[in-house]
């Protein structure tokens, strides 16, 4: 199964998988990229899997319901009402496709907004804006104790998981993680390996589970660097991780590095 991310707008992925003859398009917040791969290597689409209702996630999906030959269909969180979802999903729900043969488990992961999925199987993880390397999406629809705890369920999949994130965040979620956990030197190689994929016109995506538990100080809110961190900007020491958490969310909004 290949794995392609397909840049669109000025910072989103559309991840696509195929086999060489069928795809899945992940997220497809612009038709252009995807009708464009498609037809360069004459593939079929087979399926579209979305995590949440925002329209640079969900915008592409019209068009290429009205170019396809063939009825596809849509995968979405059953808790945001999504146009074109005909396969409704949450928590503990299996996609399973036939062509190209592929079975993903459903993730719950509201925060970012109220319905947020995720999709896990054979070692991919497709999160959306759930989680960034090296950050996280902002709390929209949700609360910081729901995000806590999404990112909790993520980070027990296994370290090799290949984390799909529907956004090229990294260096910027670097900048914030330096101030956040300023001594760290899986961060600092990290953050020099991503520098050079950037420079080289590269993606840093996809990370994985065991690199995001290492260098994302939203994974790491029970640390004790970043716990001071935290107390020394806002005064006061947080009282567990959960509130370290929104602590580090709300510092995030704001931080100008």
């Amino acid at each position: 199964m290949n794995l392609i991310p397909l840049p669109a707008f000025d910072s989103n992925y559309i991840w696509l998988l195929h086999d060489g003859q069928y795809a899945v398009a992940v997220d497809p917040g612009d038709a252009g990229p995807v009708r464009t791969f498609l037809d360069r290597h004459g593939l079929t689409l087979a399926a579209v899997l979305l995590t949440h209702h925002h329209a640079d996630h969900t915008g592409g999906v019209a068009a290429l319901l009205r170019d396809s030959s063939a009825p596809v269909p849509v995968f979405g969180p059953a808790r945001e009402r999504i146009a074109g979802v005909d396969h409704p999903l949450g928590e503990g729900d299996t996609v399973s496709l036939e062509q190209p043969r592929l079975t993903l488990r459903v993730l719950g992961t509201p925060g970012h907004t109220a319905g947020h999925i995720a999709y896990y199987g054979d070692g991919r993880l497709f999160c959306g804006d759930a989680l960034f390397s090296a950050g996280c999406g902002r709390l929209f629809e949700g609360t910081a104790a729901q995000m806590a705890a999404s990112l909790a369920k993520l980070a027990a999949l296994p370290d090799e998981t290949l984390v799909c994130c529907a956004h090229e965040y990294t260096l910027s979620n670097l900048a914030f993680a330096r101030a956040a956990e300023p001594h760290n030197a899986a961060r600092d190689h990290y953050a020099a390996a991503c520098e050079a994929l950037r420079a080289a016109g590269k993606p840093t995506l996809p990370s994985t589970i065991g690199r995001e538990k290492a260098v994302n100080p939203f994974l790491r809110a029970a640390e004790a660097d970043v716990i001071a961190a935290v107390a020394a900007r806002s005064g006061s020491r947080p009282i567990d991780a959960t509130a370290c958490f929104a602590e580090l969310r709300a510092w995030k909004d704001g931080f100008q590095g």
